[in-house]
């Protein structure tokens, strides 16, 4: 006989206590095989798809898409062990029944399970048996699940569109996340994409449709009251909810400036060998060589002869914990907000490496498909702010870091060089630092050392 187990949402680590249910993979009576992603989730700090450490038969889900759920709450129960025998499985689940052409081996349910949470944390099982077998009939096991606590069939794949028939592409979490922060019920909506999906914009004029105000007639002039001002009227406004990335952003930042004595230096730097030594690398074929990989490999080295910036500080044993590797983090902006990728072991890679890696991680955040290992260990961090066209900033260190290097945007500027005055490409470089780690020495030895790397390349020949 089948027996049924209930898997709870896990603890998806670094001190996340909750999650939100972004997307569920797998319907109540789905055949899942150990490891199979079963619902993507969406924590502060980046969209995860969560497996299932058993393999067996979906008996119910608990919580609708949209729903946020604490560490530990049920997330689904599956009906494990058996022979898998189609009777077997019926019983488990009413109503389903193995697809057609599938033996009873290849939909046996195990009861034996991996213990694993997360997909890339040590998963044994392999890829291939990351398979989903979805039924015709998709029914709840009424002898084995509360009616009253479980959902009683599963989700749609799509939201539903008001004139449309059929199916629905699945729509964008962003999408989703955008019209349940405004209230508005996306089966209201008309969407102008493909097959009736819906898009980003249909979502903004139907947001802003809900908001217009109403025509009323206007009072008459002896009726109309007189108008006066009012806390309450002043205190209007729109409200946005501080959550998700954006809360979490905001608590850490908030935390980084109530615990670190921070202070910053700066300096203005000539670029213009750098740029003409990675226009040469460039030339010279191969894979194409980023500005911050060169960057990059600029403050590892830095960082070799300054230690003490790559460092994090324990005030409960009151010790200054200086760290052995260079894991580099690097400012991204994305849809859902600000977020710090971690490139691991910078100090061990090649400027190809690191071009490559910053690739990787940056595509995976625009993609929301950041893992939390990818968005956590950092010990220093670059943040190039000359994207948005600004020369300098005084940025908040990413806690619990002890500094971080701002790149403004590299331009023409006239500049003195070699005794003469010249048209330079011209970049400002800024440190902010904890100051509990070192002093103002050590912090201008390192942004020193930095600009001079940037002016002239061939100090790097040195270390090499």
């Amino acid at each position: 006989m089948a027996q049924v187990l209930e898997f709870k949402l896990p603890d998806l680590g670094e001190g996340l206590t909750e999650a939100e249910i972004v997307r569920w993979l797998v319907g109540v009576g789905d055949v899942v095989a150990i490891d199979q992603p079963v619902v993507e989730v969406e924590t502060a700090k980046a969209m995860v798809e969560v497996p299932c450490p058993y393999g067996g038969v979906v008996t119910a889900r608990y919580g609708e898409e949209g729903t946020e759920l604490p560490v530990g709450a049920p997330l689904l129960t599956v009906a494990v062990g058996g022979t898998g025998a189609p009777e077997e499985l019926a019983e488990a689940a009413p109503g389903t029944a193995p697809t057609v052409g599938e033996t009873a081996a290849e939909s046996a349910v195990s009861s034996e399970h991996s213990g694993n949470v997360l997909v890339g944390y040590g998963t044994a099982e392999p890829a291939a048996r990351r398979r989903r077998v979805r039924h015709e009939s998709h029914a709840v096991a009424k002898a084995t699940a509360p009616a009253s606590a479980a959902v009683a069939a599963p989700a749609p794949a799509a939201v539903a569109v008001a004139g449309h028939e059929g199916p629905v592409p699945v729509i964008s979490p962003l999408v989703r996340k955008l019209a349940r922060d405004r209230g508005l019920d996306l089966r209201e909506v008309r969407g102008s994409g493909p097959e009736g999906l819906i898009l980003r914009a249909d979502v903004e004029l139907a947001i802003a449709a809900l908001e217009r105000p109403a025509a009323a007639p206007a009072p008459s002039p002896a009726a109309a009251p007189a108008v006066t001002s009012s806390p309450a009227a002043a205190s209007a406004g729109e409200r946005v909810p501080l959550r998700g990335v954006r809360g979490a952003v905001a608590d850490k930042l908030s935390r980084s400036r109530t615990e670190i004595p921070d202070a910053t230096c700066w300096v203005d730097a000539d670029a213009t060998e750098l740029m003409a030594a990675r226009a040469a690398m460039n030339a010279a074929g191969g894979t194409k060589i980023s500005l911050l990989a060169l960057l990059a490999r600029i403050c590892v080295h830095a960082l070799a002869r300054f230690p003490e910036l790559n460092s994090t500080v324990d005030m409960a044993a009151r010790e200054i914990v200086r760290l052995p590797a260079v894991h580099l983090g690097f400012a991204a902006q994305t849809p859902r907000g600000l977020v710090v990728p971690v490139v691991k072991d910078a100090g061990t890679r090649t400027a190809e490496s690191l071009t490559a890696e910053f690739a990787r991680l940056t595509e995976a955040a625009r993609e929301s498909a950041l893992t939390p290992a990818d968005l956590t260990g950092g010990t220093f961090t670059l943040n190039n702010y000359g994207v948005f066209g600004v020369d300098g900033s005084t940025p908040i260190i990413n806690h619990p870091e002890a500094a971080m290097l701002g790149v403004g945007r590299i331009i023409p500027k006239p500049w003195v060089h070699q005794g003469e005055l010249a048209v330079r490409q011209v970049v400002q470089l800024s440190l902010t630092f904890d100051h509990r780690v070192c002093d103002g020495g050590t912090a201008g030895g390192f942004l020193r050392y930095v600009a001079d790397c940037v002016e002239q390349p061939a100090v790097l020949l040195r270390t090499l």
